[in-house]
């Protein structure tokens, strides 16, 4: 098989939420050649299978590097950044994406990490004990 057949391989089980089997495709893929799409995807899979996040996000900038005008690579790096537990980066990488391009699937997922409401208090910090409890008390009332 050659790179490119087996990099939509890799895609179609990505699709079908198969990571373990779309790693396979894709590393060897990789091997064969090395384009950013293939090195994105790659990230993006190596981090939900194996967890090596310093490894994806690695990949996933290179990808950007060479073709920073594809949304998709910032989508995939975003997914490296949540899975990571990093969300203030990864809201930063999706919201670079949208800028970059049109994609529904970036805003997506956008909307289901959400954002932040403001503190109550906005003078002082969000870990100010006075912004804890009165924001924990609106939210119970149900008043923000």
């Amino acid at each position: 098989m050659t790179a490119d057949e087996l990099f939509e391989k890799g895609l179609l089980f990505l699709r079908e939420k198969n990571t373990l089997s779309a790693l396979a495709s894709l590393e060897k893929a990789y091997a064969l050649k090395k384009t950013p799409a293939i090195m994105s995807f790659l990230g993006f899979c190596i981090s939900q299978e194996r967890g090596q996040i310093t490894e994806a996000i690695s990949l996933c900038e290179n990808a950007i590097l060479q073709e920073p005008d594809n949304s998709l690579f910032y989508l995939n790096l975003g997914k490296v950044y949540l899975k990571a537990g990093d969300k203030p980066k990864s809201l930063e990488t999706l919201r670079k994406g949208l800028s970059v391009g049109k994609n529904d699937e970036i805003r997506m997922l956008l909307e289901r990490i959400g954002n932040r409401k403001t503190p109550p208090f906005p003078f002082l910090r969000r870990s100010n004990l006075l912004n804890r409890i009165t924001g924990f008390i609106l939210t119970r009332l149900r008043l923000r």
